[in-house]
């Protein structure tokens, strides 16, 4: 059942202009292969499949239809994307996705001139295709090009996708964004009388006569013209659902049916051939649409390791420890078993941060706002104002995006919000866009915040205790993805000394001091030096902020040098302890102090241990830099003792 399946339409097809070639009556055929095609790539290399089964046909239908790359088609969220990479010369690298040197999982501009657009977070589509029409006009007002946006209905319910609507509307630039609805959250039922009524309203003679009508009105008192604007709108809304679309100043078509040709192609043209401004068309598809065990489990078949195509069985590791992530949910779960205020919110991850599981023992308690994160934060804001517990559970990542409300709406008013920052480092397969690089550097240089980040599962466990306990103002606890150490578990978290480390093991000439999941590989180079004949003391500072100030000083008065290293940007806990040192001066007495940091530089995507390597961030690159600081640029331990 794994086998590579017949393709003969799709083997002829290299790029979209391949496509075009095709007769209409072909193109099913074309998505059936094409979906066949993905299902064996993705079973080989994992990654995103349900998303990308469900937009097969109307990908194959918008390269058949618009002049792509020439016509800018952007896909929101970009794991939407497989199908399209297929179609646009990348079918022979699809093996490689999301590995090192591979393709992207998401759409990459320097990948292809097909993707006009990067998009690793969601919802900036349509602000992207509006910047780019504008452009257009600027440069060519009467240019044929059309600019599309495929954005799915999760990532319109983030307030940037109406913003930028809104500001669409306003300027009546051409733009297409096509609404693929795939939870049947908007749309009401799709038959025959819908797909009537998506060709006759994207008909130029429709369209025609509607501006025709619109001519004449303007010419009446305005009372009635309004009164006429309102009764054509509304008809119109309560017919397809379309009433909000319209107030924002887009004329809206559909609901289609994504699946079927004879409904998207019609409906397509019609709209490439139309002129005017902004055109909102509402696709109804099914996730996973096409592969039994997708189409049933849309959760499970979001993203996927490899699997066995016939039975849908994921291969799955045998976990030497559990994930972070679920550490977090106990850990949170046993906090909100002690105190009814304890409340959680997370913005469209409930499995992904492990708030599922919170979820099923509160249900009431458990808040997931969608792809909301500016809101998120607020809102959590608003609970903590009222004597509640909020932990705001939000991946690093995706809490770049409401750094205002983190600012203004926590910090400026003390609230004592609790961030559970979920895929803190780096995050492997994902890539830079979903990487957690800068929460330490953006959290940490705020007032009031108190910043962890935990170095093993055991520690998280202790530091969701005590961010539970903190209500003088904010707090954040960072931890990474995957699996734990394999440490033994508190069966309940203690609360830690704020802005207290730890020393895990004593030495003389060399510090290191750690900040989160890298001390392991800590105390990896210490056993490295104890072989050379070098003593090394380990530290895990433990906070970021507020520093234990005490400790460092004490590593910095008993060492000859003294390493920091964080899985963080520069900015953040080595900038934070360097600062420190000068200020107090104690880097004036020959102690030598480097800092052991994300290099700057967005790092592809790899397997984790790859990635390390490429960030310098592992015991032998502890080593050299400690061994450098010393003067030894040999490694070899009898030079060193000589």
């Amino acid at each position: 059942m794994n086998g590579k399946p017949e393709t003969p339409l799709l083997d002829k097809i290299k790029y979209p202009s391949d496509v075009r070639l095709l007769k209409p009556e072909q193109l099913q055929d074309l998505a059936d292969e094409l979906r066949a095609d993905m299902i064996y790539n993705v079973s080989r290399t994992g990654g995103h499949l349900g998303a990308g089964l469900g937009v097969v046909e109307l990908t194959a239908a918008i390269h058949y239809v618009f002049n792509t790359p020439q016509d800018r088609l952007i896909w929101d969220v970009g794991h939407q994307c497989y199908p399209h990479k297929i179609l646009t010369g990348r079918r022979e690298r699809m093996h490689t996705i999301r590995k090192g040197g591979g393709l992207a999982g998401f759409t990459k501009r320097k990948e292809s001139e097909y993707d006009p657009f990067g998009a690793g977070h969601s919802s900036t589509s349509i602000s992207a295709g509006l910047g780019m029409a504008v452009a257009r006009d600027l440069r060519d007002a009467d240019s044929p090009d059309n600019v599309i946006a495929v954005i799915g209905d999760g990532a319109m319910s983030a307030g940037m996708a109406y913003e930028a609507m809104n500001n669409a509307g306003a300027l009546n630039s051409r733009l297409i964004v096509i609404l693929n609805d795939n939870d049947m959250s908007i749309a009401p039922p799709v038959g025959a009388m819908s797909a009537y009524l998506a060709r006759l309203l994207s008909s130029s003679s429709f369209l025609n006569l509607r501006d025709f009508a619109k001519n004449i009105v303007k010419k009446f008192p305005k009372s009635i013209s309004t009164t006429a604007k309102r009764a054509e709108e509304y008809a119109r809304g309560m017919a397809t659902g379309g009433t909000l679309f319209e107030e924002l100043g887009f004329y809206y078509v559909g609901p289609v049916d994504g699946h079927n040709m004879d409904h998207l192609l019609p409906v397509l043209e019609n709209v490439r051939d139309a002129g005017g401004g902004p055109i909102l068309i509402h696709v109804v598809t099914e996730k996973g649409k096409g592969y039994t065990h997708a189409e049933n489990s849309p959760d499970k078949y979001h993203g996927v390791s490899t699997f066995d195509v016939g039975t849908g069985a994921q291969d799955k590791s045998t976990p030497k420890a559990p994930s972070y992530t679920n550490v977090f949910a106990q850990a949170l779960i046993n906090e909100a078993k002690l105190d009814d205020k304890v409340v959680a919110i997370n913005a469209a991850m409930p499995s992904g941060t492990g708030l599922d599981k919170f979820a099923k023992e509160f249900p009431d308690r458990c808040f997931d706002v969608g792809i909301a994160e500016q809101h998120a934060v607020t809102f959590a804001a608003g609970l903590a104002c009222e004597g509640y517990r909020p932990f705001a559970t939000i991946y690093s990542t995706f809490l770049q995006r409401a750094y205002d409300q983190v600012v203004h709406d926590v910090a400026v008013q003390n609230l004592p919000v609790r961030f559970a920052i979920d895929r803190a480092g780096l995050v492997g397969a994902d890539g830079p866009t979903h990487a957690g690089s800068f929460d330490v550097t953006y959290l940490a240089s705020l007032p009031n915040f108190v910043v962890m980040a935990a170095a093993d599962e055991a520690e998280l466990t202790h530091m969701v205790a005590t961010a539970a306990s903190i209500d003088s103002g904010p707090s954040a606890v960072r931890y990474p993805r995957g699996e734990g150490t394999g440490v033994e578990l508190p069966e309940h978290g203690k609360v830690l000394d704020i802005g207290k480390g730890r020393i895990v093991r004593e030495g003389k000439q060399i510090a290191i001091l750690s900040l989160g999941t890298r001390l392991e590989e800590s105390l990896k180079a210490a056993d490295e030096f104890a072989a050379k004949g070098l003593s090394c003391t380990v530290a895990d500072a433990r906070f970021a902020k507020p520093l234990d100030h005490e400790m460092i000083r004490k590593l910095a008065l008993e060492h000859d040098v003294l390493i920091t290293i964080e899985e963080g940007s520069i900015g953040g806990f080595g900038s934070h302890v360097l600062d420190y040192l000068s200020n107090e001066g104690l880097m004036e007495q020959g102690l030598k102090v480097r800092t052991m940091k994300l290099p700057d530089v967005f790092i592809d995507q790899d397997a984790p241990a790859k990635m390390y390597e490429t960030a310098g961030l592992t015991a032998d690159d502890i080593v050299k830099t400690a061994l450098q600081a010393l003067g030894h640029n040999d490694l070899n331990s009898s030079q060193i003792n000589g």
